[in-house]
């Protein structure tokens, strides 16, 4: 008999390509890795080709495999994109689209029309006439790195001793920052989750709060119009995510990311249907799924390395503790400030649910011992 399921290519196998496995099987859909090493997170547990995805050949092997392709990272050249859609290769997102999130000045030039901090592009430092602002890279950053904030020209021209060319953009003094995860599929399907709340610290995402708890009803139905309206715009196949600012009434769009990403990890648990499964149902034109919650809140917290190392030995002290709670652990190697998993919280009581998140992350990585 004749096997007519799809392989699905991931370019990737971080822990993003991992949390589609899941999905993937439930589904019958094969998924193929192109990963950089056989240690990555899903590489460990489902089928991968190890290989440069810098290389075009290679990826050119790799996606003869495949029925579509598609990533867990932005960091695949544009023009292997390219040269694959050429080849009349299936890719999703595709070229056209994945720039926006691979190239930010060429992304906030392409949403001119909608809400964003005002901005330029600058070669040198004295083109900036007032500080402080936000310095960004235009390609490359991510968890922080490649985001500065500048208070003084002798920083800016600090930073611009490594770059070329840098995007500056103004400094929103936001109440809240968020994220809306949004699908779309090639024949224009789309649908969002609720707008998640996301907390920060040194630039990285330590915890989501889902709905977001300080952004009304009817801001919530705007924001959820905006990343429609943007996922529309750039064409997006698949799962993106859109962050934005919100300052009172208004919303600044901050990030686009075309891929599953960290704000919509409360939708493995608290979700009808996963960003993940959501993300493959997308690119193989299937009808999309419910995104609606399954509980009143959901809390997502990171978990990142610290000083402990054995991930395993806190389980038994937090799940005897709290039963609830839902453990995503990622298999990669502890390191300071890395993401390495993530624990969601469903219920009725926020200040309860994001009490237990805090305390089991802080155990998790050895702040504390009880």
């Amino acid at each position: 008999m004749k096997n007519s399921f799809p392989t699905v290519g991931v370019i990737g196998a971080g822990q993003l390509a991992r949390m589609m496995v899941a999905p993937a099987t439930a589904l019958g859909i094969d998924l193929l890795l192109l990963a950089a090493d056989e240690n990555d997170s899903a590489a460990q547990i489902t089928n991968s080709v190890v290989g440069d995805f810098r290389d075009l050949e290679t990826v050119r092997e790799f996606a003869k495999k495949c029925d579509v392709i598609t990533f867990e990272h932005e960091l695949i050249p544009l023009a292997i994109i390219k040269s694959l859609e050429n080849d009349g290769v299936v890719v999703r997102p595709s070229s056209a689209s994945f720039i926006y999130s691979q190239n930010k000045a060429v992304m906030r030039d392409f949403l001119k029309d909608f809400p964003a901090p005002k901005w330029q592009v600058i070669s040198k430092a004295e083109d900036v006439k007032q500080f402080p602002v936000i310095a960004k890279a235009i390609s490359g950053g991510y968890d922080g790195r490649g985001v500065w904030k500048v208070i003084s020209i002798d920083q800016l021209e600090e930073i611009m001793d490594e770059t070329n060319q840098l995007l500056i953009e103004e400094l929103i003094d936001f109440d809240i920052e968020i994220a809306v995860m949004v699908a779309r599929s090639p024949h224009g399907q789309a649908t969002t989750w609720t707008p998640t709340q996301t907390v920060q610290k040194d630039g990285i995402c330590t915890m989501t709060i889902t709905p977001a708890p300080d952004l009304s009803e009817d801001l919530s139905r705007k924001a959820q119009k905006l990343a429609l309206d943007i996922a529309a715009h750039v064409g997006v196949v698949g799962v993106m995510a859109v962050e934005m600012f919100v300052r009172g009434d208004d919303l600044y769009v901050n990030e686009l990311a075309m891929r599953p990403h960290n704000s919509g990890h409360w939708t493995i648990d608290g979700a009808k249907t996963s960003q993940f499964e959501q993300h493959l149902r997308a690119v193989l034109d299937l009808p999309l799924g419910d995104p609606s919650m399954t509980a009143r809140n959901v809390v997502m917290g990171n978990i990142l390395g610290g000083e402990k190392e054995d991930m395993y030995r806190p389980y038994l002290h937090l799940m005897a503790r709290n039963p609830d709670l839902k453990f995503h652990h990622y298999r990669k190697e502890v390191k300071p400030g890395r993401k390495i998993g993530h624990i969601n919280a469903l219920g009725d009581h926020l200040v309860e649910l994001r009490a237990d998140v805090e305390h089991a992350l802080a155990y998790m990585s050895g702040e504390i011992d009880e």
